[in-house]
């Protein structure tokens, strides 16, 4: 499948910029005995300054983006309070293999989600879009939600130390919902639970090479329990630091955060 974003355009403008170089360095060797009508043509030839140019920083900024880490923006509040609107979050694009950026094949592996793990991969029902969420069930699992309690295999993920959410510009509206502290696999995390919503609940068997995913707000998050499964092959990479917030204004104190 292929799929055009910002890495992938990256990527066409370092290839261009690249074969425009080297043809022009073939077509050099073969005209060297007119050296000043060389020399005159590089001078104005604004394509090849360019390319010149700007053919270092796409290919730097394509290989980071590609294979390193990718800069998001949190859009939505389905993550609250893991993750506020406007949060800008940095993305471990190496944690789950190496990826074609085009085709979104695999092409080195490396590991695998955990459950707990915070991911962001390609919206099974539109490839172009970015989502985010938490893991909750591996391939193989038996995933059952009840009166918005979850059971993975089914053993009940508990709750602890419950307490009022005070929420902060867009997230204010959530203001008086209850944050838990909620342990799946070795990952201790946050949901934020409105007693005044009605939550999707039943049962689900994650198939094979594909994961079950919810938004740690659960009330106010389309995820797995809506759309279904995320394919293997939609992963995009591990989120794990906040370094900037913006909704309506700079929040600082968001800034330098870890992921967890």
């Amino acid at each position: 499948m292929m799929v055009w974003d910002f890495t992938a355009i990256l990527f066409l403008l370092s290839v261009s910029t690249g074969l425009i170089i080297v043809m022009y360095k073939i077509a050099n060797r073969k005209n060297s005995n007119n050296l000043k009508l060389d020399n005159a043509v590089r001078k104005n030839n604004i394509v090849l300054r360019f390319s010149k140019s700007f053919f270092p920083v796409f290919a730097f900024v394509f290989v980071l983006r590609a294979f390193v880490v990718e800069p998001f923006r949190i859009p939505s509040g389905s993550m609250i309070p893991t993750l506020l609107i406007g949060d800008f979050i940095l993305v471990n694009k190496y944690q789950y293999g190496i990826k074609s950026p085009i085709f979104n094949s695999q092409l080195i592996k490396i590991g695998n989600p955990q459950r707990g793990d915070v991911v962001v991969f390609r919206y099974p029902l539109d490839p172009s879009t970015p989502f985010i969420k938490r893991v909750i069930g591996l391939p193989g699992d038996s995933i059952r939600i009840d009166n918005k309690h979850v059971y993975v295999n089914e053993k009940e993920v508990v709750w602890q130390n419950e307490k009022t959410y005070i929420g902060i510009q867009s997230a204010a509206r959530h203001t008086g919902s209850k944050v838990h502290q909620e342990l799946i696999g070795e990952q201790l995390h946050q949901v934020l639970i409105s007693s005044d919503r009605y939550a999707i609940g039943g049962n689900f068997n994650v198939p094979s090479a594909h994961y079950f995913v919810l938004g740690d707000n659960r009330d106010n998050s389309r995820d797995s329990r809506f759309w279904g499964f995320v394919p293997k092959e939609n992963l995009m990479g591990k989120a794990f630091y906040i370094w900037f917030n913006w909704d309506g204004g700079p929040n600082f104190s968001r800034a330098g955060s870890r992921i967890e």
